[in-house]
């Protein structure tokens, strides 16, 4: 069973759709000098609009950049803060979602029938990180966030293009943490840290196999009166087939429904696929 490769993206896919999240977010700065006016007067009308930069990768990495550019008396620019990083940190598997090990259902790939088994509840750790150089840039950026976890906010993933299986997956906030890295003399730095831990509660697919089984064009169902499940014989039967019966998933197709009444004492024998 182990080694039958597949490859479906899905945690590549989460880690996407978690980034996507915060890849748009603004701080507005007032009474500061228009971009290329050159003329050094304040204005309290005027406002900067600056988009915060993020990227993947773990905080450390950035504050050890911030660190060294900082310290560095040659170099002519220097790291810009507000920017946001991003990192999975953990990947648990959920046992309150646990479904049956052996359940399959049906899917369509293309004109193909597939049998894929339910996928099994994972729980992936993200971190947010928020680095800024003035507490009022980070509570603007907090304050875009917060609103949307309470404390739960969902987002819809294509899990599986190939069968069509997208699923809303829950991002929950779990906790906000908040740090100022500055210490030391006046020519060090300082570094506003906010810290954001997420929870995704996502679904791993197993690989998919061809089925056997061909598509169900007729449902049939017996009722009969009575608490004698063994014995009891059909009294109504309800059936459903698709109209036309050729029809392929993907078609416009109706449903032509039938019910009939009985009083001849018979069963349904699905062996036999008669009444007996």
């Amino acid at each position: 069973m182990l080694g039958t490769y597949y490859y479906h993206e899905i945690l590549r896919k989460t880690i996407i759709s978690f980034g996507t999240l915060f890849n748009d977010i603004h701080i507005k700065h007032a009474g500061i000098e228009a971009v290329g006016t050159n003329t050094g007067v304040v204005d309290e009308n005027v406002i900067s609009d600056i988009k915060v930069p993020l990227a993947y990768g773990p905080q450390q990495k950035f504050l050890a950049r911030l660190e060294q550019l900082g310290n560095d008396p040659d170099r002519a620019i220097a790291m810009t803060l507000p920017r946001m990083s991003f990192e999975m940190t953990g990947v648990s598997y959920d046992s309150s979602r646990k479904s049956g090990i052996t359940k399959t259902f049906k899917a369509v790939d293309g004109d193909n029938i597939k049998k894929v088994f339910y996928p099994v509840p994972y729980n992936v750790e993200f971190q947010l990180s928020i680095m800024t150089k003035l507490n009022d840039d980070a509570l603007q950026i907090i304050e875009q966030i917060l609103p949307y976890f309470q404390p739960t906010f969902k987002v819809t993933v294509d899990l599986v293009k190939s069968i069509g299986e997208k699923r809303d997956i829950p991002i929950t906030l779990n906790n906000i943490q908040m740090q100022d890295e500055y210490e030391g003399n006046f020519e060090q730095r300082r570094v506003l840290l906010y810290t954001l831990n997420f929870t995704a509660h996502t679904y791993l697919f197993g690989p998919i196999s061809d089925s056997s089984d061909g598509l169900i064009r007729k449902v049939q169902v017996d009722y009969h009166n009575g608490t004698e499940r063994e014995s009891a014989k059909r009294e109504v039967r309800y059936t459903a087939v698709p109209d036309p019966i050729t029809a392929e998933p993907g078609d416009d197709f109706g449903f032509t429904e039938t019910t009939e009444f009985f009083s001849d004492s018979k069963s349904y024998n699905p062996t036999k696929g008669t009444d007996t």
